[in-house]
């Protein structure tokens, strides 16, 4: 394709189809009608020899082609609209709707805070969350149907290039009982005590193993592991009003309303350390809403390197 040939004004088109997920937002973005913006995508697509956008749920999703042309396009169209315009975010003005993903573990450290500072600087912004299961992050993200999501990842290997990251903290885990469990008389936990003592623990999918099992599994270990729950919330309830053992995040203990019931003992096996990270698709990259954002939760919660 000759960019002597290529209309200029098709790569707008490109942009917000990349950045709505969807033609007809991409058409309310643009002021333009959906057909308008459908025949725009029919001219892309002959003049780049690539579909570029395939159907997806209720929106589209980008072709590997697409993804690659993102990058440099969306950096290129920010730098021109930032020499024409100089487009800020104004959050004290701004309404606008962020979509984050993470689970209930998260969302009790990180939403409190966020919203008390919304309040102040960005009164008019609206913020909703949906449930990560970890599994379905890349998928969340690629189908736009969250803006970011707050998680670990289950294996960094597999990201897909078009995901980015920022690390926030890290989980410091410990094996939690309810108090007066015979096992919380002793100053240690002993290997075999540990391992044989009856589990719960948190599978947010609900069907994958818990890591800390295949971390086990890792060193040719197990553990009785005779429950888990789609909730952190549950684990630490289940654990207060049982004989179960969870290990769990110690950081959510002085937030939960269990935390004086609850025994919080060192793990005798500690597993590797687990990252809550900040994920978010490319092609957000240079939105100025979405940058914001980003900031401002890595301003908040990341912990200092």
């Amino acid at each position: 394709m000759s960019f002597r040939a290529l209309d200029l004004n098709l790569l707008k088109v490109f942009e917000a189809l990349m950045t709505e997920g969807s033609v007809t937002r991409a058409a309310s973005a643009l002021t333009m009608t959906q057909p308008a913006v459908s025949n725009a995508l029919a001219r892309l697509r002959d003049s780049l020899g690539d579909p570029l956008f395939v159907r997806s749920g209720t929106g589209i999703r980008p072709t590997q082609r697409a993804v690659v042309l993102w990058e440099p396009i969306g950096e290129a169209l920010e730098s021109v609209r930032g020499a024409l315009d100089e487009q800020v975010f104004d959050p004290g003005r701004a309404q606008t709707e962020f979509t984050l993903s993470m689970s209930d573990y998260v969302a009790a450290l990180v939403m409190p805070d966020l919203l008390n500072h919304l309040g102040k600087v960005a009164p008019k912004s609206r913020v909703h969350t949906v449930p990560n299961t970890i599994v379905e992050i890349a998928d969340q993200l690629e189908d736009n149907r969250v803006d970011c999501v707050l998680s670990v990842y289950v294996n960094e290997a597999q990201q897909p290039a078009a995901i980015r990251s920022r690390s926030l903290w890290t989980v410091d885990y410990a094996c939690f009982m309810r108090r007066g469990h015979p096992l919380a008389a002793g100053k240690r936990l002993g290997t075999r005590a540990f391992l044989n003592a009856r589990h719960i623990d948190v599978s947010l999918a609900g069907k994958t193993l818990p890591s800390y099992d295949l971390f086990l599994a890792s060193r040719g270990l197990s553990r009785n592991l005779v429950a888990t729950v789609n909730h952190y919330s549950a684990a630490y309830e289940t654990v207060r009003q049982s004989d179960l053992i969870a290990v769990l995040p110690r950081d959510l203990r002085s937030e939960s309303r269990h935390a004086p019931f609850l025994h919080a003992m060192p793990l005798p096996l500690q597993a590797p350390p687990r990252i809550v990270s900040l994920f978010w698709h490319q092609r957000n990259d240079t939105v100025p809403a979405q940058r914001w954002l980003r900031e401002t939760l890595v301003g908040m919660f990341a912990q200092s390197d």
